[in-house]
């Protein structure tokens, strides 16, 4: 038994997962800290604005990187020790990204007015989108680069940018929330990301795996299509699950109240903090880890070994949640907040069945599996809505998670059959 734990603790995802620690840690202090700052500013109502802004500005973001980010850390990976190669990559990639947040910008900056009131439902945060559009291509372009350092393994310089990232996040929202209300969260939200750049720039400048040159080659119509692959699947889950979100909170919003989205918006925030200890180590190590597997056997062997670190990880992390969620509310949120209590249980359970759909999701990934994974993806997120209002009707605000438990269900069922062979075969 000692042997087993030893050959786990061994294995190249602890690893990583340890190297990544800090940096989680830090995300998820820097998280708490945030929300409870946000939480007691803003009340529930305003959580449910600053979500609404949150999946807007997520799916305008995918749109100004082209979706491009997982492509590019699958070919750098797979193609590292080949420059000429990856270097076709690497402009190509940078010509992409460019041009597509430069027209993301302006779309924002021109229609700052229309989207305040589609989005926030008042006119007066139009400045809010003005300087979103102002800023949206440095925050591409640090994807891009991001996307980049984690394809060439550099996994130190990796985590230093996340933790910078989650200590500037904590600061900009912080500081102008406290200062500046509403207004100033809906600034912080939109903005804080895009300054990481500049540490960014500094920390891979002395890459010796890149110049900056490179960056700016020939446009590669062959390379563009390789990664117009994963730009498809990135855009779609990137949109829709956002755009199905705010259909939710807004029907919260509609046939409940504005606080009960907000409580709901506030249990999805929790959940955010703690899954990013695993959905960070599966992005650092578990896709580039896929993209240079060759056999069933090989990616068989590779699922099973993190379901087995995965599983008991969520369960262990569930039931001591359910058991202090009390405290937990105390601690994150406001006295007003009392009622998020009542979605542990079932968001929990959600989660440990979304985080196994993941595991299996990756193989689509790094197996470009486009059509698969667009045709999944856009069925949950229809499942997600149309099972949440149901249940909303039937049970009121906790009905919304019930329909996150239950979509994420029948995308794990789904996908277990799409892999019925891999999973189950013994050649």
């Amino acid at each position: 038994m000692l042997l087993k734990v030893k050959k786990l603790l061994a294995t190249d995802l602890v690893k990583v997962s340890s190297l990544t620690a800090v940096s989680t840690l830090v995300r998820m202090m820097t998280g708490m800290v945030s929300i409870k700052v946000v939480a007691g500013e803003l009340h529930p109502k305003g959580v449910a604005l600053l979500g609404q802004l949150a999946s807007f500005s997520l799916i305008l973001c995918s749109i100004a990187t082209g979706g491009i980010k997982n492509g590019m850390t699958k070919y750098i990976a797979q193609y590292g020790n080949s420059k000429r190669i990856y270097t076709i990559f690497l402009s190509t990639g940078f010509w992409i990204t460019f041009g597509l947040s430069i027209t993301c910008g302006l779309v924002l900056i021109f229609g700052a007015n229309y989207f305040s009131i589609k989005t926030l439902k008042d006119a007066q945060y139009t400045p809010v989108f003005y300087v979103f559009g102002s800023t949206i291509i440095l925050y591409a372009l640090n994807e891009l680069l991001l996307s980049v350092i984690n394809g060439f393994r550099e996994f130190k310089k990796f985590v230093t940018i996340n933790i910078t990232g989650s200590i500037v996040g904590l600061i900009f929202t912080v500081v102008l929330a406290l200062n500046f209300g509403i207004f100033g969260a809906l600034i912080s939200l939109v903005t804080y990301q895009s300054v990481v750049l500049m540490v960014t720039l500094v920390l891979v400048s002395k890459s010796s795996r890149f110049t900056w040159k490179m960056f700016f080659g020939k446009f590669s119509k062959s390379a563009a299509l390789r990664l117009a692959n994963y730009s498809k699947m990135a855009i779609v889950s990137l949109i829709v699950l956002p755009l199905a979100q705010m259909i939710v909170r807004n029907y919260l919003i509609v046939h409940e109240t504005a606080d009960n989205a907000g409580l709901w918006e506030s249990m999805n925030r929790i959940s955010n903090i703690y899954l990013t200890v695993i959905t960070t180590s599966l992005s650092v190590y578990y896709l580039p880890k896929l993209s240079t597997l060759k056999t069933n056997s090989q990616i068989r062997a590779e699922v099973m070994s993190v379901y087995k670190l995965l599983i008991p990880f969520l369960l262990v992390i569930s039931l001591l949640m359910i058991a202090f969620r009390y405290y937990i509310v105390m601690i994150l949120f406001a006295d007003g907040f009392q009622g998020v209590q009542q979605f542990f249980p079932i968001q929990l359970l959600g989660d440990i069945l979304k985080m196994s759909t993941w595991v299996l999701g990756y193989i689509l990934v790094a197996k470009a599996m486009t059509k698969t994974y667009i045709i999944v993806e856009i069925l949950s997120c229809a499942l997600f809505v149309v099972l949440s209002m149901v249940f909303v009707n039937m049970f009121g605000a906790i009905g919304a998670t019930i329909g996150y438990a239950a979509a994420f269900l029948c995308q794990l069922l789904i996908m277990v059959l799409i892999f019925r062979k891999l999973l189950f075969s013994h050649e």
